[in-house]
C-alpha cells in the first residue's frame, strides 16, 4: 500500500486552473497527495486573480509558479500515480509519455482567465473554478484508491470530471 500519491494537474497556461488544484490537492490532500502542476504552453506566471482567491481561501500559495510539462518526464522527475487535465485544449494535445504509466482523467474546467467584464465577473469565475476543483479533490480524496484496482479508479476519475456529475 501507498502511502501518498504524486498527482500532476494538466493545462495549456499553467497560470489559473491548474495551479488552483495543485494548491487545493496539498491542502485537502496532505497525507494522501502531493500535487504538482504544469502546462504544455506555460504563460510564465500565476494569473493574479487566481493567486488572489487562493488565498482568500487559504490556501498556500507560497512556491506556485508557472512551468512546462517536461518538467515531468526527466529522470530526475517524481514518478507520478495520476495524470489529470483540467482543461479541454490540453486533453486534447499530444501528452508526453509519463514514466511509470500513471492513471489518467480529464476535468474539464472552465476557464476563468478567459472571463472579461468587470472585476466582480472575472472574481465569481475564479472562484467557481476553485468551487469545482475543490469538490472534485474532495470525491478524488474520498476514494479508497490502494483498495480498488486500475480499471475501476481510472473510471470513477473520469467520472468526478464529468460536469453532469457536479453538484
Amino acid at each position: 500500500m501507498k502511502g501518498r500519491y504524486n498527482v500532476l494537474f494538466l493545462c495549456t497556461g499553467n497560470s489559473a486552473r491548474s495551479q488552483i488544484a495543485e494548491a487545493l490537492a496539498n491542502s485537502l490532500g496532505r497525507s494522501r497527495l502531493r500535487a504538482f502542476s504544469a502546462g504544455s504552453h506555460p504563460k510564465g506566471e500565476v494569473h493574479p486573480m487566481a493567486l488572489l482567491v487562493m488565498r482568500s481561501a487559504g490556501l498556500n500559495t507560497d512556491g506556485l509558479r508557472s512551468k512546462g510539462w517536461d518538467e515531468f518526464v526527466g529522470p530526475d522527475a517524481p514518478e507520478m500515480d495520476l495524470i489529470i487535465t483540467v482543461c479541454d485544449r490540453a486533453a486534447g494535445e499530444q501528452c508526453p509519455v509519463w514514466p511509470g504509466h500513471p492513471l489518467t482523467a480529464h476535468w474539464s474546467v472552465p476557464d476563468p482567465a478567459s472571463v472579461t467584464g468587470a472585476p466582480e465577473q472575472v472574481h465569481k469565475a475564479f472562484a467557481n473554478a476553485l468551487h469545482v476543483l475543490q469538490q472534485r479533490i474532495s470525491l478524488l480524496l474520498a476514494l479508497r484508491v490502494e483498495a480498488l484496482d486500475r480499471v475501476v479508479v481510472e473510471t470513477r476519475l473520469r467520472q468526478i470530471g464529468d460536469s453532469s456529475t457536479d453538484v
